[in-house]
C-alpha cells in the first residue's frame, strides 16, 4: 500500500524500512508534520501514517479525504489529536499501537523518579565541573514512602508493581481495577485521597475532556506538601502554570516531565541555536528540582521494533479488507 509518513525522523526510518522488507508497503517518508497546510502531500496517498504532534483535525481529515485517503495509521498509542467524528464522516479509517513497550514508559518514570529524588542531574553536571562536594544533594529512601498512581493501565500497572518492589506503598486511581496491581498490595482509592496522602504521584492516564489538568491549582492545593510529581503520560493532563506557583511555594518539592502540553514544534527538535518562544517552559526549567526529557519514554528498541510492526501489519490488514483489532472509533468518545 502507498503511505505518506508524516513527520518522520532519521531513527524511525531504520525500524520501518526493516521491518517493511515483509510487507512491502511503499512508504515515502516526508520531514513536515500533518496539518491543514500539509495535507496536500498526501494526495494519492490511500493510507497517511502520523505521530503524536501531527494534526488531523476537521480540515485536514477533509483534505486527506478530498486527496484520496482512506487510512490515517498512527504510530502511537494516543489518538487525542485525532477529531475521531470527523474522520468518520470523511470516512476515514483510524489505527493505532496500542501497546508497543509499556514497560520502556515504566521504567523511564522510575528512571525519572530516582533522578529526581538523588539529584542525579545536578551532581552530574557538578562532577564535571571539578565539583565533588554533597551539599543539596541529598535525597530520600524510595522505600516506606507513599506514591499514589493515577492510571492502573498497561503502564501504569507496570509503575504500581515496580514501586512495590521498592518497597513503597501504594495507593491508585483508575475507574478499573487491575487485579496484578490488588495482588501485589496496591490500594485503590479516589482521587482526592490519592493526592492528600501521597508523597510522590505520577501519572499514567490517557488525555480526555476529563483529564485535561487533572493536575490543576486545586489539585495542587490538595497535595500533600512537598510531593514529588512525574508525568509521562500526556502534557495537557498537568497545568504548568499550576504547577510552577506550586513549585514557587515550595509545595511540590520536586518535578519530573517527559511530556509537555505544548510540546508541539519544540520535542522532537533541535533548538539549541534559537531564542526560546515559550515563557512557561523557560520559566520551568529555571528550578533546579525540575527534570524534562523530550517525549522519550517510549524510546528503547524493543518499542520502536514493535511500533514499526504493528503499525505496518494494521496497514496491510487494512489493504485486505480486514479488521486489525486496532481501529479507534468515535465508540470511545462515549465510553
Amino acid at each position: 500500500m502507498k503511505v505518506a509518513f508524516f513527520g518522520s525522523k532519521p531513527y524511525e526510518r531504520e525500524f520501518f524500512d526493516a521491518e517493511n522488507r515483509r510487507f512491502g508497503h511503499q512508504i515515502v517518508y516526508l520531514e513536515p508534520r500533518l496539518d491543514e497546510s500539509t495535507a496536500v502531500l498526501a494526495a494519492s496517498f490511500p493510507a497517511v501514517c502520523i505521530f503524536v504532534h501531527d494534526r488531523a483535525d476537521e480540515r485536514t481529515l477533509g483534505k486527506l479525504a478530498a486527496g484520496g485517503t482512506r487510512l490515517l495509521a498512527l504510530r502511537c498509542a494516543g489518538y487525542n489529536n485525532v477529531d475521531l467524528r470527523a474522520a468518520e464522516r470523511a470516512g476515514i479509517t483510524v489505527v493505532r499501537v496500542p501497546a508497543y513497550s509499556p514497560h520502556a514508559v515504566a521504567e523511564h518514570t522510575i528512571a525519572l523518579l530516582l533522578a529526581l529524588d538523588r539529584k542525579i542531574h545536578r551532581a552530574y553536571l557538578r562532577v564535571r565541573e571539578g565539583n565533588f562536594a554533597l551539599d543539596g544533594l541529598m535525597g530520600f529512601d524510595l522505600h516506606g514512602r507513599t506514591a499514589g498512581v493515577v492510571g492502573t493501565g498497561r503502564i501504569g500497572g507496570i509503575v504500581a508493581r515496580l514501586l512495590r518492589a521498592f518497597g513503597c506503598r501504594v495507593l491508585a486511581y483508575d475507574p478499573i481495577r487491575d487485579p496484578q496491581c490488588e495482588n501485589a498490595g496496591v490500594e485503590y482509592t479516589d482521587l482526592p485521597e490519592l493526592l492528600a496522602r501521597s508523597e510522590i504521584v505520577t501519572l499514567h492516564c490517557p488525555l480526555t475532556p476529563e483529564t485535561y489538568h487533572l493536575v490543576d491549582r486545586s489539585a495542587v492545593e490538595a497535595m500533600r506538601p512537598g510531593v514529588f510529581l512525574v508525568n509521562t503520560g500526556r502534557g495537557a493532563l498537568v497545568d504548568t502554570r499550576a504547577i510552577i506557583e506550586g513549585l514557587k511555594s515550595g509545595k511540590i518539592a520536586g518535578v519530573a516531565l517527559d511530556v509537555y502540553e505544548e510540546e508541539e514544534g519544540i520535542f522532537y527538535e533541535d533548538l539549541s541555536d534559537r531564542i526560546r518562544q515559550d515563557d512557561v517552559l523557560a520559566r520551568l526549567l529555571t528550578f533546579p528540582n525540575v527534570i524534562v526529557t523530550a517525549h522519550q519514554a517510549f524510546f528503547t528498541r524493543e518499542a520502536m521494533e514493535a511500533i514499526a510492526r504493528t503499525t505496518l501489519e494494521n496497514i496491510a490488514t487494512f489493504a485486505r479488507g480486514e479488521k486489525s483489532g486496532n481501529e479507534v472509533t468515535v465508540e470511545v468518545l462515549r465510553a
